[in-house]
């Protein structure tokens, strides 16, 4: 939505809010940029996150509908996880589709398209699931039935030759680990819970994809489908999305619309595209801070080569990088990963210390971003510091030791 990479930004947390920060305070977001060329703008759902970016005096919308509320909560969790977090659950939930959070988002979604807005319009709908809790009808289960669901395939002893500081970007977290999932046989329910509120929220997009034809504005509007982030359930021993492998980071992203043509793109590309890519879709002139590539090229040709490979950050220097063929990770206290992802697809490999990958290494190291804001003041919720000097790693305000056991979850 900025444009930006969180270290220009120095978010690299739940918080803080980048409006609160002074050099960013006027920053000219994705919907911002569309209304200065004329286009009314609306929001629901889950764009930023929860309240965020909701106040008017953020000025980023003009129109808000309901806020993402995430879940209805039974009385009781479902589950009896090690974290008391009550987002932590999952499992069937019987309250209807109507009352989800994500059902009232696409309906409001669907009453602006059939109130037919004048002028161009930008229409932002955020959908909660599949985040945790991970609760859906049983009718959404009933896609996925036990017999015919495989589990995610995992190598046991996978996090072998993976540096011990992998483990610091997840240390402590409410998301359990695939130890305590097979302990106490919750492995199938959380793939089968994810899979369902995975399938609740393609039926939703549905509905208002539905609503945008009805409406007659399928020729002459641009469709953008993505999501945040990827989700381990049980690949690397973990759950949740705090990494930087492929199941954490790799994600949908869509395009369809008047000058797009069909096709595949392999090239891994970044959501920081999506914002260039919308002003040369829009004819509009792209603003001078963005760090992402114009995607029109890949849209007009899927096999159109794209300049540099994709970057994922997470935490302070600690990242990724995924070109067509290879994934090569970088931490903070310097340790790395490489990965064949053509013959390895689910990363079980680590070659970083094999010689003859050397210089396909060095070649993926020079797209390690040159410079790296500490953490903004503010900043809270999954952050984790490493000062180099003391070789000391801090998760959450927690000092974590060299000496201190990996938390399983048991």
């Amino acid at each position: 939505m900025t444009g930006l990479r969180p270290d220009s930004t120095g978010i690299y947390g739940l918080a803080p809010w980048f409006r609160t920060l002074k050099e960013f305070k006027n920053l000219t977001t994705i919907p911002q940029h569309l209304k200065q060329h004329g286009y009314t703008t609306y929001t629901g759902g889950k764009i930023y996150h929860g309240k965020l970016g909701r106040s008017p005096q953020d000025k980023e919308f003009d129109h808000l509908g309901p806020q993402s509320t995430g879940a209805i909560f039974p009385p009781k969790k479902l589950v009896n996880t090690p974290s008391t977090m009550r987002l932590v659950d999952w499992g069937e939930f019987p309250h209807k589709d109507e009352d989800r959070s994500d059902y009232k988002t696409a309906s409001w979604a669907i009453k602006t398209l059939n109130q037919k807005p004048k002028g161009p319009f930008f229409l932002s709908v955020g959908f909660f699931l599949p985040h945790v809790p991970c609760f859906a009808p049983k009718k959404w289960f009933d896609l996925h039935p036990i017999h015919k669901t495989k589990l995610p395939l995992i190598k046991r002893g996978d996090r072998d030759d993976t540096p011990r500081f992998s483990w610091y970007l997840h240390w402590t977290l409410p998301e359990p680990r695939l130890q305590w999932l097979e302990k106490h046989n919750e492995w199938m329910n959380l793939t089968r819970s994810y899979l369902a509120s995975t399938s609740f929220v393609d039926a939703q997009i549905g509905r208002v994809l539905k609503a945008l034809d009805k409406n007659g504005y399928t020729k002459d509007t641009i469709v953008i489908l993505w999501s945040d982030h990827g989700w381990h359930v049980g690949e690397k021993g973990i759950t949740g999305k705090n990494s930087l492998w492929d199941d954490g980071t790799r994600v949908p992203l869509i395009f369809a619309g008047p000058g797009i043509n069909k096709g595949i793109c392999s090239q891994p590309v970044e959501l920081l595209d999506i914002y260039p890519t919308l002003c040369h879709l829009t004819n509009t002139h792209p603003p001078t801070h963005l760090e992402g590539l114009t995607l029109l090229p890949q849209l007009k040709s899927a096999t159109a080569r794209r300049e540099r490979p994709a970057i994922t950050t997470h935490n302070q220097n600690n990242h990724g990088i995924r070109s067509q063929n290879w994934r090569y990770i970088r931490y903070a206290d310097e340790s790395e990963e490489f990965y064949d992802m053509k013959n390895d697809p689910n990363e079980w490999h680590n070659l970083a210390g094999n010689p003859k990958y050397q210089d396909l290494i060095t070649q993926h190291r020079q797209w390690i971003p040159k410079t790296s804001r500490p953490l903004a003041n503010g900043s809270k919720q999954r952050t984790l510091v490493y000062n180099p000097k003391t070789k000391k790693a801090v998760w959450e305000g927690l000092e974590i030791l060299p000496s201190d056991p990996i938390p399983m979850d048991e």
